[in-house]
């Protein structure tokens, strides 16, 4: 096949065959195509789009450019949950142990953060010792033994993907749904799962600002693992503010410690157990979302849930006396605080200037060889719809770095819009998409 030939088709709005977006993905993971080749291929299908023939041949591609694991040889239902990312979303810290001690295994290869969003990875790294590096035969002994395993993307899984993301991220080509759902699916098909809850997120925090695009993304993630016989379920969830009050990596654990122990955090309790819910039924042991929810939150209720997470964190080299005593782990240099402009009700939120705020204290990369502390970032108390006084604390900041806090306060100080109007509160679950 000829290369130009296979970039100047798409460019012209053609559809590639299976057999061509192999060659173009295998040359490429091969070396045979070069990076510029290779984007403006990348940057054709981000213009023209891709079918859905086209992107589930491209998952395909991606997927076994790699390994696939085979988790045959464990009796029982394997079902992960991905999302597609955003500010304070913690929800696989507390939904994999609950999931897990419901009698289903959650397999979870999992992502570092990108952009103003937080990763899963940065966020269990910041518990000391805590590996994410398991290769993938301690990867099955781990989720043979407790039932869940967390590591991140192995050189042997969809290596296709970690190429192709790297340059998407230099070439503009990231907000793309074909591209992404490639992504996406490649690395999650590839953890032996039997099927996968998605929460695609939407508003000032997500990829996807508009409601009409997560609905589109959601749609092109169901049909692909449709066409590789997956169970799957599609939640679409509201991303217009901080999920849950921490921003950050340790402060995230710290606040998944205080759910699994039955603490009470409104909006995330709902995202986590609606999601736990939805893999608790698709793993076969509840009949219904509703049913799966109530197994969830029982989870928690008898502790099973939090015994489930330290035998993870144990498990994964982590040291589990900072999750027991969550006040030994260590204090950020420099603290500040944020106060009310005035009384009245919290209108709206720019949760994308409130993520970057955290990125600046530390929380986060704002160049790939920046590194992260885990001490850094944000308690942002108020919801949208909350009311407050003016002088009232409404958010706390933490880091190492003094000469940041003046930005970061001025970012979140001008990503709230205050209203003298009682608003309403925000819905959390937009849809879901089956």
């Amino acid at each position: 096949m000829n290369t130009i030939e296979l970039i100047t088709k798409k460019r012209n709005k053609g559809t590639l065959s299976k057999e061509e977006i192999l060659y173009l993905v295998n040359s490429y993971t091969k070396g045979k195509v070069p990076d510029y080749q290779f984007a403006a291929f990348l940057m054709a299908a981000y213009l023209n789009g891709m079918t859905k023939e086209e992107t589930a041949d491209l998952t395909s591609a991606m997927l076994y450019s790699g390994k696939v694991i085979d988790l045959s040889k464990i009796a029982g239902a394997k079902i992960d949950k991905h999302s597609t990312g955003g500010v304070g979303d913690k929800t696989s810290l507390i939904l994999a142990p609950i999931v897990a001690s419901a009698g289903i295994y959650v397999p979870m290869i999992s992502g570092r953060g990108l952009g103003h969003t937080g990763g899963t990875l940065d966020k269990l790294e910041s518990i000391p010792g805590f590996r994410t590096d398991l290769n993938l035969k301690r990867y099955k002994q781990v989720i043979k033994k407790c039932g869940a395993v967390l590591i991140g993307q192995t050189k042997d899984i969809a290596p296709a993907d970690k190429l192709m993301y790297s340059l998407r991220d230099v070439t503009a080509t990231v907000e793309s749904i074909p591209l992404i759902t490639g992504s996406i699916m490649s690395k999650k098909l590839a953890e032996g799962i039997d099927g996968l809850v998605l929460d695609v997120k939407t508003g000032s925090g997500a990829f996807m600002k508009k409601l009409s695009e997560a609905k589109k993304l959601a749609a092109s993630l169901i049909d692909t693992a449709k066409s590789f016989d997956k169970k799957v379920m599609a939640f679409i969830t509201d991303m217009n503010q901080p999920l849950g009050n921490y921003i950050g990596n340790w402060l995230e654990i710290y606040e998944s410690i205080l759910v699994l122990q039955g603490g009470m955090v409104d909006d995330l309790n709902e995202v986590t157990f609606s999601l736990s819910g939805a893999m608790i039924m698709l793993g076969g042991k509840a009949k219904s979302l509703k049913e799966g929810i109530e197994i969830a939150k029982y989870e928690v209720k008898t502790g099973r849930a939090f015994d489930k997470f330290l035998e993870i964190v144990r498990l994964q080299n982590g040291d589990i006396s900072v999750i027991k005593n969550p006040q030994k782990y260590p204090k950020a240099r420099y603290s500040d605080e944020i106060t009310a402009t005035k009384s009245g009700y919290i209108k709206s939120l720019d949760n994308y200037e409130i993520g970057m705020a955290a990125l600046e204290l530390g929380a986060g990369r704002l160049t790939k060889d920046d590194i992260i502390n885990p001490k850094a970032g944000i308690i942002f108390y108020p919801k949208i719809g909350s009311e407050v006084k003016k002088g009232e604390v409404i958010a706390k900041l933490y880091t190492d770095k003094k000469k940041s806090i003046d930005s970061a306060k001025n970012r979140i100080s001008k990503s709230i819009e205050y209203s003298k109007e009682k608003t309403k509160k925000v819905k959390l679950i937009k849809n879901i998409l089956t």
